[in-house]
């Protein structure tokens, strides 16, 4: 098995993809997280789904290509610059909310329907405020992260919040746990009760 052989890459990623490189954003997500997370929001008919750190939208784009129509996703990012490309690929799209917001506030001001699947690409809703985050999520819903293996544009010390992390979700009782050392290292949730 070829897990780089990826043929369902939605069409507009490549777009979004020059995009990135041409205003010289360096923090996008690879391919194998957004095959991850089509595939889980497959899984998920009629949802209620949040992606906590927009950047330009290539994660975006695999959220929805995997949603079916009674679907709906909220994203959120604190630049409105980013915000503002997202939207120029994904603003028409009536199951898709597109929040400049500092995810902090949002999170802590948050109550609406409790969430399906949240993908957390962000310091909000990963590294600060996650016993709010995982509150909204629902009883057999996903918690999704990545960027948990060491990565070139890491800060001096952020290995320690990393372990910090890992270790407070794997001592949560009311979700299920799977850590994968794959793409840039993966968690993957799942809320009990």
């Amino acid at each position: 098995m070829k897990d780089s052989n990826i043929l369902d890459i939605p069409k507009l990623h490549f777009e979004i993809e020059a995009k990135s490189k041409e205003i010289g954003f360096t923090m996008p997500s690879d391919l194998f997280i957004g095959t991850l997370l089509k595939t889980l929001i497959t899984s998920k008919p009629k949802s209620n789904l949040l992606e906590l750190g927009t950047g330009i939208g290539l994660s975006l784009s695999w959220m929805i290509d995997g949603m079916d129509s009674d679907s709906k996703l909220l994203t959120i990012d604190n630049d409105p610059k980013l915000t503002e490309i997202a939207k120029s690929y994904f603003g028409n799209d009536e199951r898709v909310e597109i929040i400049c917001a500092d995810g902090s506030e949002w999170i802590k001001n948050y109550n609406g329907e409790k969430f399906d699947l949240i993908f957390a690409d962000a310091w909000p809703g990963k590294y600060s405020e996650i016993d709010e985050i995982l509150e909204l999520i629902k009883v057999g819903g996903f918690y999704i992260i990545d960027d948990m293996l060491a990565q070139p544009n890491w800060p001096e010390g952020h290995q320690e919040n990393v372990n910090k992390l890992i270790e407070y979700l794997e001592n949560r009782k009311n979700f299920n746990l799977t850590k994968l050392n794959w793409s840039t290292g993966i968690v993957i949730a799942t809320r009990k009760y």
